[in-house]
């Protein structure tokens, strides 16, 4: 089972740690925000909020590669940086050595933030090495509660599947599927959302597949 996350939003604008927070908060993740480096080190340090996730503006202070490995702490931490507060190309060079999980846009709107995290949020759903991912267009109907409706899908990896749909359900919706593949009979998982967005569609990570039909989705990315 999936478990909401705790996430540490650090930009010394108030606008974009609301979006952040407000766009988190719709998939049921925690966030802690901070206008300052000593407020951001200060959630990072406590232990009756375990950080999964930081996600900060380098400006908040001057000795930034100090700072940043603060915040990943003993655990390596993933710590994302607002990319707009990188200056130079030599700064994104040097953040190598800490190192940064990556960059995300502050400027994103509330339903691209989503999507932009889920990888550093569920890291085993996006991982290739364990779990590689076959683009692949093939039908796909899911039940969401009384919803039934059809699309096709983007990708599809041991683990779970993308599909393009205009109509995604709410992150953490609990979705039934069938969908079948070139090589094989109809196959049926059920799984959870983590990831919406109704310009491209949702990610939804699974949570029950019968063993056969875990076997047919294996042989068919282990040829991807």
């Amino acid at each position: 089972m999936m478990r909401n996350k705790i996430i540490l939003i650090a930009h010394q604008d108030s606008g974009v740690r609301d979006r952040f927070a407000a766009a988190l908060a719709d998939a049921r993740h925690t966030c802690v925000t901070a206008a300052t480096a000593e407020a951001a080190n200060a959630a990072a340090r406590d232990p009756s909020q375990p950080l999964s996730l930081a996600i900060v503006d380098l400006g908040l202070r001057e000795d930034t590669l100090e700072w940043l490995r603060e915040l990943r702490g003993d655990r390596a931490r993933p710590v994302l940086v607002f990319a707009g507060t990188v200056r130079s190309a030599a700064d994104a060079r040097t953040l190598l050595t800490v190192p940064v999980a990556g960059y995300i846009n502050e400027y994103a709107q509330t339903g691209q933030i989503l999507p932009a995290l889920a990888r550093h949020l569920f890291p085993a759903s996006f991982d290739r090495r364990l779990s590689p991912r076959l683009a692949i267009g093939v039908p796909v109907s899911f039940r969401a509660g009384g919803t039934v409706a059809t699309a096709v899908t983007l990708n599809l990896g041991r683990g779970g599947m993308a599909i393009r749909t205009l109509s995604p359900v709410s992150p953490r919706t609990v979705v039934e599927l069938k969908f079948r593949l070139p090589t094989s009979a109809e196959l049926e998982a059920h799984g959870r959302v983590i990831w919406a967005d109704h310009k491209v569609g949702m990610g939804i990570q699974f949570e029950g597949v019968s063993a056969a039909d875990q076997q047919a989705i294996d042989a068919s990315t282990e040829t991807a």
